[in-house]
């Protein structure tokens, strides 16, 4: 592990994640997480880990980030007394719409409700959603087990949490090891800070207007997946119940009370 950022969600992490990428580091986002170190976080969530636990989970990751990353930055940092602290800031007026938003993103996306509700997979990475919620943002599980859900936002405890989150971050993190960081620096300050050459390209910009989960379901390979195991399971869906349909017309004719007493005794009609 080379870099741990601590910044809290929707401060930039997103566009971060594109530059570490772009500077040549492998990073683990949440959906990394998710797929490669979901048991594990569904155990730190749920029991407690330990700093052994991190030297295992991320003994060949170069950087990580986001959820659940941000809140357990000290615990990782533990394990890796080495790496760099990046922690990015976002003044708390711009921030919490921002975060309001994405929430409002994710309880109307259609899609992705149907993928918590009939991917597999998609079941797991909404599980793990809910408990992070639950112990990361401090607000109760919210699991969608129905189409119609919300996941709701507490704007006096989520604005105590974010300055809570700060102070922890600027009191406690080695200053020689960290980076305090506003995305509008631009590549100079991070490059410097990881000791890396300036690419000669714009900083990227990422998650614009809350569309996160719009954007990985078109390009995140775990996210595609969750895609097509849902339009396999709507397939089946449907073809059971073309089939019930199907049966239910042809024996239209027989459905008499009569008649299905001895259906349903295996008699004939």
């Amino acid at each position: 592990m080379k870099v741990i950022v601590a910044g809290f969600a929707k401060t930039g992490t997103k566009s971060l994640h594109i530059a570490v990428r772009e500077l040549g580091y492998e990073v683990y986002d949440f959906v990394e997480n998710f797929w490669y170190l979901g048991k594990d976080w569904n155990k730190i969530l749920t029991e407690g880990g330990s700093v052994d636990d991190s030297k295992r989970m991320y003994k060949d990751v170069d950087a990580t980030i986001d959820d659940p990353v941000f809140l357990f930055w000290k615990e990782i940092h533990e394990a890796f007394p080495d790496a760099k602290i990046v922690f990015t800031t976002r003044e708390e007026d711009s921030w919490f719409p921002s975060y309001r938003k994405q929430m409002e993103e994710m309880e109307q996306n259609t899609m992705l409700r149907l993928i918590f509700l009939y991917s597999p997979l998609g079941q797991k990475f909404g599980t793990l959603i809910g408990k992070m919620n639950e112990v990361v943002l401090a607000t109760p599980r919210s699991y969608p087990s129905t189409f119609y859900w919300k996941i709701p936002v507490n704007e006096m405890v989520m604005r105590r949490l974010y300055r809570q989150h700060y102070a922890d971050v600027i009191q406690n993190a080695p200053k020689d090891k960290l980076l305090v960081y506003n995305l509008k620096e631009g590549w100079e300050p991070l490059c410097k800070f990881l000791n890396k050459p300036v690419p000669d390209k714009q900083f990227p910009h990422a998650n614009i207007g809350g569309k996160l989960f719009e954007e990985l379901m078109q390009k995140h390979p775990v996210m595609q997946r969750m895609v097509k195991e849902l339009f396999v399971t709507l397939s089946l869906l449907v073809g059971l119940g073309a089939f019930g349909l199907y049966k239910f017309y042809r024996f239209w004719p027989y459905l008499s009370f009569n008649n299905l007493y001895k259906l349903l005794n295996f008699g004939q009609v």
